[in-house]
C-alpha cells in the first residue's frame, strides 16, 4: 500500500536511487535535473530539510513497500500561495497514482489559499492530473526553453475544514 510520507533525512538513499533509476523517464517530458543534482545530492537533500523546517517548502515522498515511487512537493511557498511539483516512478505511472498523491498533499492543512502549478505542452499525463484535482488553465508559460502551460487551484479554507471533518467523523 502506497502512503505519502513528509520527507525526511532517512529518505535520503532510497530518494537518490528513485531520481537516478526514472531520469530518463522524467527527462522525456520535464527539464532534466542536471549532473550536478546527483554529485551534490547529499549537500541539496539536507537544504530540501532546512527549507521544510524553515516552512518555506512542504516535500513528500511517496513510499510503496519500502521504496519511493513518487514526489509531492509545494514549494516557494509565500503570502497563502505555493507551486505544485510531482513526479511518478515510470514503474508506478499509469495507475492513478500521481492524482491520488497530489489530492492527499493540497488537503493538507498547510494554510494555503492558492496552489500553481506548470506543465509542458507535451506532458498530457500531467495536465489530466491538475484537471482531475480541479486545477484551472490560466496561461501559457516557457519551460526550460519548452512551451508549457500555467495553472492554478484556489484553495478555500471552510471547504477544506468541513472537508477534513466529515473525514474524520
Amino acid at each position: 500500500m502506497v502512503s505519502v510520507e513528509r520527507l525526511g533525512a532517512e529518505h535520503a538513499d532510497e530518494l537518490l536511487r528513485f531520481e537516478r533509476e526514472n531520469r530518463a523517464y522524467f527527462a522525456r517530458v520535464i527539464p532534466d535535473r542536471g549532473d550536478e543534482y546527483f554529485a551534490e545530492f547529499a549537500e541539496r537533500h539536507a537544504a530540501l530539510l532546512a527549507m521544510q523546517d524553515a516552512g518555506t517548502d512542504h516535500f513528500h515522498v511517496l513510499v510503496d513497500d519500502g521504496r519511493i515511487v513518487g514526489r509531492v512537493n509545494l514549494v516557494d511557498i509565500k503570502d497563502g500561495s505555493a507551486e505544485l511539483g510531482y513526479r511518478i516512478a515510470e514503474s508506478a505511472a499509469g495507475r492513478g497514482l500521481a492524482t491520488w498523491a497530489v489530492r492527499e498533499v493540497v488537503s493538507t492543512p498547510y494554510g494555503l489559499r492558492q496552489i500553481t502549478a506548470r506543465t509542458t505542452v507535451d506532458n498530457v499525463a500531467s495536465q489530466k492530473v491538475l484537471a482531475r484535482v480541479g486545477f484551472t488553465r490560466t496561461g501559457e508559460v516557457e519551460l526550460s526553453g519548452k512551451p508549457g502551460y500555467s495553472y492554478v487551484l484556489p484553495i478555500d479554507p471552510v471547504d477544506k475544514l468541513a472537508h477534513q471533518g466529515a473525514a474524520s467523523g
